[in-house]
């Protein structure tokens, strides 16, 4: 326990600044679901023929993993807080809509009846007996909504809307459990606080007598309390507001600026830390960093949208994944290949390489190298119903990847394939649940478990060597940066890519540290 206490002692002010990200987009989501499911609640209690077919709706909304909405989502709305936002506005609609529904069903015909017999109008009986007496059963459907949407605001991360999300997707992809734990254990306490805060006001806004859902009762003794001072009111209501209105203000009301994405591995956060540190350094240029990014389908998506300005993509990605060509071999066929296709099609200029090819590759544990004399990936193939592949999803549907690797290697046939991503597939391998696995040549998590590359003996895996990409519409407003980020050329070799890798993958330095640390190093920005 004693390296997780280290852990949030030296990053104490990224993880309260993560927190309150959290926050800001749980209570946002959470009031946009309760001022929409308590009406839609109410509305088919009072017509029933919509009742079926709107908590239907509902719940297949809760059946859809929440991985997929997201997926869905992006391509209409974008990266960011606002599909986070929707997601979690839409899972948590179920319990409120069907609480308010049951609560609402659930009163006696005959109290309505009298409440009708001493003239109480429809929207009286609603507001005066209907409401007050479902109350309990109301709140606890808020109450499931709020808890359950601090857990799925985790997943936020994955489209760069932040929160403590972040941590966990990047102790997944380090194999840090401490870095894991720093994003969880906020999360689960948030939850616990959200839920108390709930339950007060539950208790605060029940009538007196009537059965709260965790069996309380509220008697009138409370009601002779002292009222809340005007001052505490207007606190809490401001704090309220603060938190509701910041998260606006950061989804709707964002400045001119760079937008600096990555893709959500270490490499891709020190790269994109990289270009932010530059821009800042070399211009007058306000920098938002948006990493932590899926794949390659959400990083360049959003790059070809305009929600970021530039991140760093490689070369064989580019001509395989995005441009649907065949494979090349030859570095610079690959470069002017995707150097004149990419702008064509996207409108997304490829600045000059910087330096380093990390090329995909398959590793082993040595005691299996050994067991099988192995040294390359032919040799592996021989022996492949043996073994089992523990990919990355992204990987295990490229044709740059294992698609089309079969094909090179016909004799590649898997005893089983477990796509498992992130680092997860490294902690799946030394476990022994699966035997190869795909890495990254500058992978610095292949030092850590001193793991074994297979040579590559057919050349079938592309150069990937890594560029800054840039839209041409930010170019034309600041042509600057071209020059700015062009500095970056030749300046990154494998090995010293390997190096940085480790240093944040094993050393656990944060990617910002890393990337700046090398910047001052090779005298490219200022202290």
């Amino acid at each position: 326990m004693n390296g997780f206490f280290d852990y949030v002692k030296n990053n104490t002010d990224q993880i309260g600044d993560l927190l309150l990200e959290h926050l800001q987009l749980t209570v946002f989501a959470v009031v946009i679901a309760v001022v929409l499911g308590i009406p839609i609640g109410i509305l088919i209690t009072r017509y029933q023929k919509f009742a079926k077919p709107v908590l239907a709706l509902t719940s297949v909304v809760q059946a859809v993993p929440s991985l997929a909405l997201l997926g869905f989502l992006i391509p209409f709305i974008g990266i960011g807080s606002t599909p986070a936002i929707i997601m979690v506005v839409l899972y948590s609609l179920l319990p409120i809509v069907k609480n308010t529904y049951t609560g609402l069903s659930s009163i006696p015909g005959d109290t309505l009846e009298a409440a009708k017999g001493i003239g109480l109008t429809d929207r009286q009986i609603l507001s005066k007996v209907q409401i007050p007496l479902a109350l309990p059963i109301m709140m606890a459907g808020i109450r499931i909504s709020a808890v359950t949407a601090v857990g799925l605001m985790t997943i936020s991360a994955f489209i760069g809307a932040g929160g403590l999300g972040y941590l966990v997707f990047s102790g997944i992809q380090t194999v840090d459990n401490n870095q894991i734990l720093a994003g969880a254990i906020p999360a689960g306490i948030l939850a616990l606080v959200i839920d108390f805060v709930v339950s007060r006001i539950e208790y605060s806004v029940a009538p007196n007598g009537i059965p709260l859902a965790d069996g309380r009762i509220k008697n009138k003794a409370r009601k002779r309390r002292k009222a809340m001072p005007a001052g505490r009111k207007i606190a809490i209501a401001s704090i309220v507001f603060l938190l509701i209105g910041g998260t606006v203000a950061y989804s709707f009301l964002k400045e001119d600026k760079i937008v600096i994405g990555s893709k959500n591995f270490t490499e891709q956060l020190i790269l994109g830390n990289m270009l932010a540190d530059l821009i800042e350094d070399k211009t007058d240029l306000e920098v938002e960093r948006q990493l932590n990014l899926g794949g390659t389908k959400v990083a360049y998506g959003a790059l070809e949208k305009g929600e970021i300005d530039a991140y760093v993509e490689y070369t064989g990605t580019l001509l395989i994944d995005v441009l649907k060509q065949d494979v090349e071999t030859d570095p610079e066929t690959v470069y002017a290949k995707v150097g004149k296709m990419i702008p064509e099609k996207s409108q997304v200029d490829v600045l000059d390489p910087i330096g380093f090819n990390n090329t995909y590759a398959l590793a082993m544990t040595k005691e299996d190298i050994e067991k099988y004399d192995l040294k390359t990936v032919s040799d592996m193939s021989k022996v492949s119903d043996r073994l089992i592949l523990g990919s990355t999803i992204e990987f295990a549907n490229r044709e740059d990847g294992y698609l089309g690797l079969k094909k090179k290697y016909p004799d590649m046939k898997f005893q089983d394939v477990q796509p498992v991503d992130g680092g997860l597939r490294y902690t799946a391998l030394t476990n022994g649940r699966t035997n190869v696995i795909d890495s990254f040549s500058t992978d610095g998590l292949l030092q850590k478990f001193d793991l074994t590359v297979l040579e590559d003996d057919k050349k079938f895996f592309p150069p990937y060597y890594a560029v800054p990409l840039v839209r041409q519409e930010t170019l034309e407003e600041h042509p600057e940066l071209k020059k700015v980020l062009n500095t970056l050329k030749d300046k990154i070799t494998d090995e010293k890519m390997q190096e940085l890798n480790y240093k944040a993958d094993v050393e656990k330095q944060r990617p910002e540290k890393v990337a700046r640390d090398f910047l001052i190093e090779e005298g490219l920005i200022s202290k």
